[in-house]
């Protein structure tokens, strides 16, 4: 039985018991929102070692670090060290997005070498792969789509992004309109190409019921990813966006009535006014199914700061529902990542987060935030530098601008607020 079909049969898997010890609540609350369809548990039953994760409502806000190969870029040992940096800056979850170099051995390398949840793209592969063989990703069929998908659930991966909402319909609305950015989304882009040129239906949408057989059998969540997201705050809220949803939301329904695990994929750019409507918009549609938003970006002008653009996106949009942040790094739209920027985006998305934990009311979020302030009102710098967010970066920085007076900092010395305040309550004046 898959954690969904299990939830539902009221029973509690060894999964949701540890998820539960993890997020500090009672492994009955776990199951009963899985049994809803409010929460998912990521869980390839054909993968061991894994650190198991709740992402849904009323559980910690959880953060996504995107890796993966390029043409230009297909060195697998770059890959690891971006996956290292991930996991140190505290992610959740990652997901592999190679495009470049043997694929299939990168993700299956990467996979063996971490414990974090793990994700993909299968389309990505089947479209290079066909691109490499017939010169053109055109050139991959059906069938090809759906093998694609049995490789990587095969290889352990616990949820896919399926982009089965990019229907006929769907590309027709988007033709019909007029946007900035066109498709965004590359696996987006492969399947409106791919059916306008066939004149076919997207198998994904197609076949969806098998792709439910398949996802059940390992009992893989299927994370329905969002082919017509803008990529220009010009584009949000347009007639393909809400379309697509519409048609995600009637899978999203399917999927947890085959008992198998969904959550929905969002945008992208949006501007900082429209945050809370699309996700109280996504969770209205699609019945409360946790929500996946890329960002979102809330300015499109701030390349080589994407990842604080996102961040405050992604704090609004966490605080209003949303449940699982992908992150975006100082690379977005300039370039593969490397080490050091996946890890300025984990950080990034987890103040994002963790912002919205305290907001959401996560018991435990807002008292974390307290006792830190009781260590800086002591001058406990062992505390607070242990207890930080990203504790090596703030050790850095102390190391970095030693004060004489070792009880401050550089910045205000002997005019420490809370030293004086000390020194006059211990003079009695």
């Amino acid at each position: 039985m898959t954690q969904l079909a299990s939830a539902t049969a009221g029973t509690i898997t060894a999964e949701m018991e540890e998820a539960a010890r993890h997020e500090g609540v009672a492994p009955e609350t776990v199951r009963e929102r899985i049994a809803a369809g409010h929460a998912v548990l990521p869980a390839n039953r054909r993968r061991t070692g894994r650190r198991n994760i709740l992402i849904g409502k009323g559980f910690s806000v959880k953060v996504n670090a995107n890796l993966g190969t390029s043409r230009d870029y297909a060195d697998v040992e770059r890959e690891r060290k971006k996956m290292k940096a991930a996991e140190e800056a505290g992610a959740d979850a990652v997901m592999d997005l190679s495009t470049g170099g043997d694929i299939r051995a990168i993700r299956r390398d990467l996979i063996a070498g971490t414990y974090l949840t793990f994700g993909t793209v299968p389309i990505y592969e089947c479209g290079i792969l066909a691109e490499r063989e017939t010169g053109s990703i055109l050139g991959m069929s059906a069938d090809d789509m759906f093998e694609a998908v049995k490789n990587h659930i095969e290889d352990g991966v616990d949820f896919l992004t399926i982009h089965a909402g990019v229907t006929r319909d769907v590309v027709a609305t988007l033709d019909a309109d007029t946007r900035v950015c066109d498709i965004v989304s590359r696996g987006g882009a492969f399947l409106a190409e791919w059916t306008s040129h066939h004149g076919k239906e997207n198998p994904f949408y197609a076949r969806f019921d098998d792709l439910l057989d398949l996802c059940r059998e390992d009992d893989v969540t299927i994370s329905l990813g969002d082919g017509l997201r803008p990529g220009a705050l010009a584009d949000a809220l347009d007639a393909a966006q809400v379309h697509e949803l519409m048609v995600l939301s009637v899978l999203a329904r399917r999927a947890r009535e085959a008992g198998v695990q969904v959550m929905i994929e969002g945008p992208g750019h949006v501007p900082l006014h429209q945050v809370r409507a699309q996700v109280e918009m996504e969770k209205e549609l699609c019945g409360g199914a946790p929500f996946y938003v890329l960002g979102p970006l809330v300015t499109d002008i701030a390349p080589g700061y994407d990842h604080i653009v996102s961040a405050i996106g992604g704090a609004l949009a966490a605080w209003a529902g949303a449940d699982f942040l992908c992150y975006v790094t100082p690379s977005e739209h300039l370039s593969l990542p490397d080490e050091q920027h996946v890890r300025e985006g984990v950080i990034a998305s987890r103040i994002a987060a963790h912002a919205s934990d305290i907001a959401r009311g996560l018991p435990g979020a807002f008292e974390r935030d307290r006792d830190f302030s009781v260590m800086r009102r002591a001058r406990d710098w062992p505390g607070m530098l242990k207890n930080a967010l990203d504790p090596e970066a703030a050790r850095l920085i102390r190391q970095k601008g030693m004060p004489s007076d070792e009880e401050t900092c550089s910045m205000c010395g002997p005019f420490c607020p809370f030293k004086l305040k000390d020194g006059v309550t211990e003079q009695g004046t």
